[in-house]
């Protein structure tokens, strides 16, 4: 094919350029796109490493780019979206959408009048065992859903803002969304949320949530979550029964990949605050290039705006919960 007639490279503005910018950033270049980065600190760093090209203000790296993936800390996703949103870029921003249902909508509702796409990162749909549970509970495999339990455990985030509730959502919005919106994938919509959470009284860094979700369906979803001190190792599982049968998973026991010594030596030494992917296919780079791929052909994902916002809106729900004491509606 002459130069000419290739098509041009994707520009992909890299905003925030902490941990999860280096997870989704592979996929970028495997998709064949070209890098550019603004961030508040570390760019120059994440420049060296991806080939990334660095911009000194927002303004002049959405001059620069096609679309933008949003990898700032949550409090701030929103803003930055909408302020994508208006320079006439498609985005990919980070769970959870916003920290709030009401900002939440505003954003969707701001990506369908610009008439832009808009991919909420929620990557454990791009997880092979989430995925294969999906395909098997949409073809009966277990018959009709009555009760899903999904567990998930980690060492807390290493950067302090995730303590503060105010900025982060806390466990709630942070880690247990992923389980909520699996739920809601899997059992369809929600009708009320309760949930408790339990923090240690020697630091607010260690603390438990659970939160129960009635669905419309009349299905009843566990999910828990648990951030450990330091050291702790990543951990997920679900359990999905029905009236036709089960179907289990539990990351500590997977049976698909068996470790060496030296990739144990690898596993053992992570921070657990993001799951180790020693043997598997990245979700993060396959979430990266499915939306790659939607924004050349017009084609869907497999998780859209809306289902970024409502898991928004459930969780807020699970938060309110916890504030009030109270089973609260949906």
């Amino acid at each position: 094919m002459p130069p000419e007639d290739r098509p041009r490279p994707w520009h992909i503005g890299i905003i925030g350029t902490g941990g999860i910018s280096r997870a989704h950033a592979p996929g970028w270049l495997e998709a064949g796109a070209r890098l550019h980065c603004y961030s508040l600190e570390g760019a120059d760093d994440f420049a060296a490493t991806f080939g990334a090209t660095v911009h000194p203000s927002l303004e002049e790296l959405l001059a620069a780019v096609d679309a933008v993936d949003v990898c700032t800390p949550t409090a701030v996703h929103a803003e930055i979206t909408h302020r994508a949103l208006d320079a006439g870029r498609d985005v990919v921003c980070e769970k959870p959408l916003a920290l709030t249902a009401e900002d939440a909508r505003s954003v969707v509702e701001h990506a369908e009048r610009a008439g832009r796409k808009l991919l909420p990162a929620h990557v454990v749909r791009y997880f092979p065992q989430y995925a294969a549970a999906h395909r098997a509970v949409a073809a009966g495999t277990v018959g009709r859903l009555a009760v899903l339990r999904f567990e998930r455990t980690g060492s807390f985030p290493t950067q302090p803002w995730f303590a503060d509730e105010s900025l982060s959502g806390g466990i709630v919005m942070d880690q247990m969304i992923h389980d909520i919106d699996q739920a809601v994938w899997l059992a369809g919509p929600v009708a009320r949320v309760y949930a408790r959470q339990s923090t240690s009284t020697e630091t607010d860094t260690v603390r438990t949530a659970h939160a129960v979700l009635t669905h419309t369906s009349g299905a009843i979803s566990h999910c828990r979550g648990l951030w450990g001190p330091p050291g702790t190792q990543f951990r997920y599982t679900f359990d999905l029964a029905g009236d036709g049968g089960r179907l289990q998973y539990d990351s500590a026991g997977d049976p698909g990949v068996v470790l060496d010594d030296v990739a144990s030596t690898r596993q053992t030494a992570g921070d657990g605050f993001l799951p180790d992917l020693t043997g598997l296919r990245s979700p993060y780079a396959e979430e990266i290039l499915e939306f790659s791929a939607a924004l050349r052909t017009g084609g869907p994902t497999r998780v859209d705006a809306a289902d970024g916002a409502y898991a928004v809106e459930i969780s807020r729900a699970a938060l309110e919960s916890l504030r009030t004491g109270r089973s609260i509606a949906c």
